[in-house]
């Protein structure tokens, strides 16, 4: 066994052994506003329920590791002291991610994301109308753990509503939780599926996904794909290159022949496999190669 005091190892390694044995850990989906009323939408997977009279939700919100800074949400919530926390599963995973990109200031996430704003009752922020239960919060008061990197924020909230919807409850008017289909957060790349165990979701901090805004009107309307998959291919810096396109089309019969079709569908479905194998390059390789696209 290893054993060490906080202060002997870098922030980073503590912050990955923390989340890596502490877990799994439920996300909560903030919507914020700033006060000239700009959404901001990003997870947070220190998070969880310490009251139900009253009803009270805590996340945090820490200062980045590499520069000390603080994130818009906590800034946003300093200033309007209101938050909807929105509930992740399953179906809206990838776009969740996906908003958690450290876009520059002013940046809708929900547009990045392609997820759908809902106005709220009570509070000013969008709820996430994908989203299965959705909490209107007043911020009750907030607790900064420390002025060093990666120091939390305890943002305390007091729910003054909660949506719920129809679909996810049994027959007596409870959540049944295989049809809310709840997904948390372990360390590194994983996650947990409540009903069907670990899966990875690459961490997109590292670059700028292009986001759902900037994917092709046909694709983000294909039948084919669901929210997931346009959050996949969302979290791509750049396009593959045509030059890449035409080796990648010439190199694989089977992609040749299935483009030869000019079946969308068919050509849609096979760009689904390449998204389900994880293969997010591949699957635009497939996509671009129809000249149609638009």
């Amino acid at each position: 066994m290893i054993s060490f005091e906080p202060k002997d190892i870098a922030p980073a390694q503590l912050q990955a052994y923390l989340q890596g044995s502490v877990g799994p850990r439920p996300i909560a989906f903030a919507s914020t506003m700033d006060k000239d009323r700009k959404p901001n939408l990003s997870p947070f997977s220190f998070f969880n329920v310490f009251s139900s009279n009253p009803p009270i939700l805590i996340f945090s919100p820490a200062r980045r590791v590499r520069d000390n800074t603080v994130k818009h949400t906590l800034l946003n919530v300093e200033a309007t002291r209101e938050v909807v926390i929105n509930i992740v599963n399953f179906d809206i995973v990838q776009q969740a991610s996906l908003s958690s990109t450290e876009y520059p200031d002013g940046v809708n996430e929900f547009l990045k994301s392609g997820l759908t704003p809902l106005p709220s009752d009570i509070v000013k922020p969008y709820r996430v109308a994908e989203s299965p239960v959705q909490f209107e919060c007043k911020v009750n008061e907030i607790i900064a753990l420390g002025q060093n990197g990666d120091a939390g924020n305890l943002v305390i909230c007091e729910v003054v509503k909660m949506h719920i919807n129809e679909l996810i409850l049994d027959e007596n008017g409870a959540i049944d939780q295989h049809k809310i289909d709840l997904v948390s957060r372990m360390g590194g790349n994983w996650y947990s599926r409540a009903n069907k165990g670990l899966f990875e979701v690459p961490k997109p901090l590292t670059t700028l996904g292009i986001g759902v805004d900037n994917i092709p009107q046909s694709i983000r309307e294909s039948s084919i794909f669901d929210g997931n998959d346009l959050g996949m291919l969302g979290n791509i810096e750049a396009l593959p290159t045509t030059d890449e396109v035409a080796i990648f089309v010439n190199q694989n019969f089977a992609v040749k022949g299935v483009l030869s079709s000019d079946d969308i569908a068919k050509q849609h479905r096979l760009a689904k496999d390449y998204l389900q194998a994880n293969d997010v390059l591949a699957a635009w390789k497939v996509l671009l190669a129809n000249k149609e696209i638009k």
